[in-house]
């Protein structure tokens, strides 16, 4: 039974891996037309490097050391992680001395808070329990601040009753990846897992319950298509 249990996570998780390589794979169309305009016109380069925290956290949570039986955990934001810099690379490339001087500044205080965070964890901390417990409160905090990002989008829709800037593909994906990752942190339980996406998966199906309230009196000419679209769930 046991063994059953382990092969369900491990389809779970693969399936989890697989959307959620959708969610991080999604900005590429924009990162393409600043490649393109060679311009990052209004785009902003916070989410991607609030998604940069999010990874390397997700990352050192599911080292063995802290939390064994996790590479699934490890594989998708050490991807999710790679696509992200080169994302950053483009506004690094083509977007102004403000956007360079953000985006290098944040990016430093962002491996010193993981510095830290490592150091106390590998200091103090000598169990799994104690460790993963440890770095999986900061792994919540930032999951649900990259979960929560669509916040503002969803009340631009309510006030202008309108989806322009709120891609369906794009919710749907958010609410089935906080799905599958919560199923699996339910099979073996993981609290902080579980915790980060669950939060995912109510946020996702708000989107899309506001999405079939409002995509009706969405102007026809507004309905861009997603590559137009700057992604704010990542």
């Amino acid at each position: 039974m046991a063994m059953d249990n382990e092969r369900i996570r491990m389809i779970i998780g693969i399936i989890g891996n697989v959307i959620s390589f959708f969610l991080f794979i999604s900005p590429a169309p924009t990162i393409w037309r600043i490649f393109k305009n060679k311009s990052v016109e209004e785009f902003l380069p916070d989410p991607y490097i609030a998604c940069v925290m999010n990874c390397l956290l997700w990352i050192f949570y599911g080292m063995p050391f802290n939390h064994p039986d996790s590479t699934l955990v490890v594989t998708i934001n050490a991807t999710g992680l790679v696509l992200e810099l080169i994302y950053l690379t483009s506004f690094l490339i083509y977007g102004k001395n403000s956007h360079r001087k953000k985006i290098i500044a944040w990016l430093l205080g962002e491996l010193v808070v993981l510095g830290a965070i490592a150091g106390v964890d590998l200091g103090l901390f000598h169990t799994h329990a104690s460790r993963s417990n440890f770095v999986g409160i900061f792994c919540v905090v930032f999951g649900i601040i990259m979960y929560g990002s669509p916040l503002t989008i969803m009340w631009k829709v309510i006030r202008t009753k309108s989806v322009e800037y709120m891609p369906f593909p794009l919710s749907l994906a958010a609410f089935l990846n906080g799905c599958c990752w919560t199923t699996y942190a339910l099979l073996k339980f993981d609290l902080f897992i579980l915790i980060a996406n669950g939060t995912g998966a109510v946020l996702g199906f708000c989107q899309l319950v506001l999405y079939a309230c409002f995509w009706r009196t969405t102007p026809k000419k507004n309905r861009r298509p997603p590559s137009e679209v700057q992604l704010q769930n990542v």
